[in-house]
């Protein structure tokens, strides 16, 4: 009967199991110091590559340093 039980669940477990690793990415992405500082970093190296231009290149790294400063900040409270 177990086996049944987990043939059966098996589709929901997986499920749960991709719904984790979003919330994880997504947890990762906004409040993990580390991720926000690689993601400046991939930003500068595009626009040193002439993938972006200097405008696109400033407005995104204002939105970087705006959400690497708030992070920053929850961690001293």
């Amino acid at each position: 009967m177990l086996l049944i039980d987990d043939i059966l669940l098996l589709p929901y477990k997986g499920l749960v199991g991709i719904f984790e690793k979003i919330h994880e990415m997504a947890k990762k992405e906004v409040s993990d110091e580390k991720y926000t500082l690689e993601k400046l970093m991939e930003l500068q190296l595009r626009y040193e590559l002439d993938e972006i231009s200097e405008e696109e290149y400033e407005k995104e790294e204002a939105k970087l340093q705006t959400k690497l400063n708030a992070i920053r900040e929850s961690f001293k409270e």
